[in-house]
């Protein structure tokens, strides 16, 4: 499915997302990763889906939502992989970009060194850029980058693209205990990210079940501690370590609402029970979709959350 929403985001409001890359095609293998192990890592940048394709999937989305009188904030590229991996991004965000609007790329910067790649980001009006790490231990630790991939050059990318870059930028580091989340680290990406000044520097935490289950939160302190060094060095930071809520769309169909979802943002038990409420259905739907292999359940957190069957 290429398009789904709109659901909730934590960054962008009421988000239609933009699947334009298949199922777990990655440059990273991120230990925290929503989606579970990646299936294929590649650096290479090739065509997917047609332009045209995904034009007529997310315009049908637009029309099956405004019909419903949802409201769109953003049409936000975030696919099962890496979007720059996609050699027609740029296409496909000019034909976004028509329909009024705003678009955004989630993206873990792993290819920002390359100019083609800064160019196609540079068109949408809110690119988030991950920075995890800053030593290359910590960085093949948590993201486990592709073998060809080199850290300095996708920094220098970072900064290149921050300098040029006429949108909002963010950046997103994923805190994991253990990791990532000592005070030398801490203080190594906060100065990094201090030296370009995104617009806005989001400190999160897995809030979904991760790829390997050895994944843990880190506690409070630490990640006050966090917010606290960066604030020392970037001018806007802030958590992203809340829920994101339950206003998912309802488009009728029941099993595919929650399939194309659930294949890029696994719903809390709570959500699905609200869905299953506004749409007249109730927990058989999900029982079925579980026995048919097309939904699994599992616990994160202290909560129940399901995810879509790759």
């Amino acid at each position: 499915m290429i398009s789904f929403g709109p659901v909730p985001s934590r960054r962008l409001g009421q988000s239609l997302g933009v699947n334009n890359i298949p199922p777990k095609v990655c440059s990273y293998a991120c230990v925290y990763c929503q989606l579970g192990k990646a299936i294929k890592m590649q650096v290479n940048r090739e065509e997917f889906y047609s332009t045209e394709l995904i034009q007529k999937d997310v315009e049908k989305r637009i029309r099956d939502a405004r019909s419903r009188n949802e409201k769109i904030d953003y049409l936000c590229i975030v696919p099962d992989g890496e979007p720059t991996l996609d050699v027609h991004l740029g296409d496909t965000i000019d034909v976004l970009n028509n329909t009024g609007i705003k678009t955004a790329v989630i993206s873990n910067a792993s290819l920002i060194d390359r100019q083609d790649v800064r160019d196609d980001l540079s068109k949408a009006n809110w690119v988030s850029l991950k920075v995890d790490a800053v030593s290359t231990d910590t960085w093949k630790k948590i993201n486990r980058p592709h073998r060809a991939l080199e850290l300095d050059r996708m920094m220098d990318g970072i900064k290149e693209f921050a300098a040029s870059y006429r949108g909002v930028l963010a950046t997103e580091t994923m805190l994991v205990k253990g990791i990532n989340d000592d005070v030398e680290e801490l203080q190594k990406v906060a100065a990094f990210i201090g030296s370009f000044q995104p617009d806005v520097a989001y400190v999160s935490i897995p809030t979904r079940p991760p790829a390997e289950k050895s994944v843990k939160l880190p506690d409070e302190g630490t990640i006050n501690r966090a917010f606290q060094v960066f604030s020392g060095s970037v001018n806007h930071v802030e958590y992203l370590i809340g829920y994101e809520g339950n206003t998912f769309a309802f488009t009728g169909n029941v099993e595919e609402d929650i399939l194309s979802i659930t294949s890029v943002h696994p719903m809390r038990q709570d959500a699905v029970e609200e869905f299953l409420e506004k749409s007249k259905s109730n927990w058989h739907v999900i029982r079925k979709m579980i026995e048919d292999e097309r939904l699994i359940e599992t616990e994160y957190g202290g909560n129940r959350f399901y995810m879509r069957k790759l």
